[in-house]
């Protein structure tokens, strides 16, 4: 059930999004989806918070208090979000769909919960030592052209769909390496 909803409200976003399909996905019974959820709203704040909270026990044992190395720290970083991706498929598809979330009473939903996992990510990315880098490198704007490189790959994969979450982290970390050689002394 967790997985089918994963991806019908990350394909669809939580407007699109169909109870009959997440049934249809889960091979479930309607009345089945509502005895736990109540409504569509209810599941999709369920999932929500779930996926938060899941994603943040995978990086609080993937990734080590100790590492300064940014690229190190992006791996360990990847490394966690590819074991959440081996259990839930969708789930970082649906994080990151649900950035761009319009609805008002799913926002309202989950306002309290949005900020945790981008919050998260800084802290890590904090304990990062920036001497490594060239000095003419700018890290905020490397870090969105990294995202924004996972993530169009994340999407790129999942629309031809050939997501396999093993690919999917050796591919990002060959344009991480890519980018380590071009940033750092």
């Amino acid at each position: 059930m967790i997985n089918a909803s994963l991806k019908v409200f990350a394909m669809n976003g939580y407007e699109h999004a169909s109870t009959d399909d997440i049934v249809k996905e889960a091979a479930i019974s309607k009345g089945l989806l509502f005895h736990y959820f109540i409504s569509k709203l209810g599941l999709y704040s369920f999932i929500y918070d779930y996926s938060v909270r899941y994603i943040m026990l995978e990086l609080s044992t993937g990734v080590s208090a100790k590492e300064t190395d940014y690229f190190k720290l992006l791996d360990q970083i990847k490394f966690a979000q590819l074991q959440v991706m081996k259990n839930y498929p969708y789930m970082l598809q649906f994080i990151n769909s649900s950035q761009n979330e319009d609805v008002s009473e799913a926002l309202v939903e989950t306002e309290e919960k949005r900020g945790i996992l981008p919050s998260q990510y800084a802290q890590i990315m904090e304990q990062a030592d920036h001497g490594k880098f060239k000095k003419d490198t700018d890290v905020r704007m490397l870090t969105k052209v990294l995202e924004f490189t996972a993530d169009g790959l994340m999407r790129e994969q999942f629309m031809n769909g050939s997501f396999q979450p093993e690919i999917y982290y050796r591919e990002t970390k060959q344009y991480f390496e890519m980018m380590k050689n071009l940033c750092y002394k």
